[in-house]
């Protein structure tokens, strides 16, 4: 009777209507977000149309390299970064126009605290600099977040724009300390193919034991399982796409010169066919994917994140049935404002200096990664992944510009216009879900 039972119960997920396509019961079965199907294979769709441009124009696809995609991957990371926290913004209702302006100015008081005050007191080159560097820069933006957080107010995009300026007298301050430098990337900031390797095997053995506990959970529960097959097949795509990750920054080499450099200081002799050492993932991916599962736990696991989401569907609720909306906006702002100080680390790094410029417009690529990703405007809805996979979509619309020619101005239009259709098309499945 027992097997009997599970077994109707397993059935029950996959149960289908006979009128239902294959296509339906595929995705009944394996329970896709036909969202997020959408935003990959938009992702998709742009890798291979910009790919496709520079092959026939000039003669040579520069975009599905490994080049491009890792340095990709890398420019994702600060605005994937900022993005999680976005989502928490908007879920409850809210907006932070102020991101890129908190960016630029953590970035300034980093880099000045590591050219100018830390060395005076500390020694050049001193190991703590970075690590006080980094905590000064996440503590003043989750101070910035969480005081914005309690005015409920967003004009703090001139003033800490007009407070970087200030601070750095207009200059550039460089170049930053540099065990902080490899926060940003590079060859040297990259855990190489081994390191890959284990970071994949420990991602693909988390992808086996989430579907295991899943299926045991609901067994447990006496929620309806998965069929077999779906559980395999989502199983083998996860580790599928892991190691296809792996492969591919496995197979970008370091540059020649930084090579011989690095064969000289070890006293390692150069083959005719010259040395070979890949870059494997660079830390501020790495930082990304910590923030991403850090995010999705803390939204999907905890109290605070089903009080996120309870505040934006329904706030007036909410107050009524005992949460303190008021203190968790603050939370959210100062969560939001703890995420900028962490990108401001990875893009001062990653350019190895800190500028007035830095973080310019980045409020715009945030909200628009984050409602590209499915975090509806109307406040309620919204997933991490999503937000990243956004992310990824606007770097990679911005990379393929690049690459084409495009100038600073019509980049611009063009971001605009997918936020644009992104808050168009929120409208649409919002209303057509009613």
């Amino acid at each position: 009777m027992t097997q009997s039972t599970t077994s109707d119960k397993a059935g029950a997920s996959g149960a289908a209507s006979p009128h239902e396509g294959p296509v339906t019961r595929f995705l009944r079965a394996t329970e896709l977000d036909t969202r997020l199907i959408g935003m990959i294979g938009a992702l998709l769709l742009i890798w291979i149309g910009f790919h496709a441009y520079g092959y026939f124009v000039n003669g040579f696809g520069a975009f599905l390299t490994p080049r491009n995609l890792w340095n990709l991957s890398v420019q994702t990371s600060s605005i994937g970064i900022m993005a999680t926290g976005m989502v928490l913004v908007i879920v409850t209702r809210h907006i932070d126009l102020s991101v890129g302006s908190i960016l630029g100015f953590c970035a300034i008081v980093m880099g000045m605290m590591q050219v100018y005050v830390l060395p005076k007191y500390l020694g050049l080159g001193h190991p703590l600099i970075w690590i006080i560097a980094v905590l000064s820069g996440l503590a003043i933006g989750t101070l910035v977040g969480a005081f914005h957080g309690w005015l409920i107010a967003y004009r703090g995009l001139l003033v800490w724009r007009g407070a970087a300026f200030l601070v750095a007298r207009g200059e550039t301050i460089s170049p930053v300390d540099s065990t902080f430098a490899l926060l940003g990337g590079g060859p040297y900031g990259a855990v190489g193919a081994t390191g890959s390797w284990i970071v994949g095997l420990l991602a693909c053995a988390g992808i086996v034991f989430m579907i295991f506990h899943g299926r045991s959970q609901r067994r447990k529960f006496e929620f309806p399982l998965r069929p077999v097959w779906a559980e395999v097949f989502l199983g083998i795509v996860g580790c599928g796409i892991v190691i296809g990750a792996v492969l591919l920054v496995n197979a970008y080499p370091w540059p020649k010169g930084i090579v011989k450099q690095y064969a000289e200081r070890n006293a390692i002799d150069i083959p005719e066919g010259g040395l070979f050492i890949s870059h494997g993932f660079a830390i501020p991916v790495l930082i990304l994917i910590g923030v991403g599962i850090v995010m999705t736990f803390l939204m999907t696991r905890t109290r605070f994140g089903r009080y996120v989401f309870a505040i934006g569907g329904n706030p007036e609720a909410a107050e009524l049935a005992g949460i303190n909306t008021r203190w968790m906006t603050v939370k959210i702002f100062a969560l939001m404002g703890f995420l900028t100080g962490l990108s401001s680390v990875v893009a001062s790094a990653r350019l190895n200096s800190a500028t007035n410029a830095l973080g310019t417009l980045d409020e715009l690529y945030v909200i628009a990664s984050a409602v590209i990703g499915g975090t509806s405007l109307g406040g309620g809805i919204g997933t991490i992944y999503g937000a990243i996979i956004g992310a990824l979509v606007m770097q990679s619309l911005q990379t393929g510009m690049v690459l084409i020619g495009f100038d600073a101005a019509i980049q611009q239009v063009v971001v605009g216009s997918v936020l644009v259709l992104a808050v168009y098309l929120d409208k649409l499945y919002r209303s057509t879900s009613k």
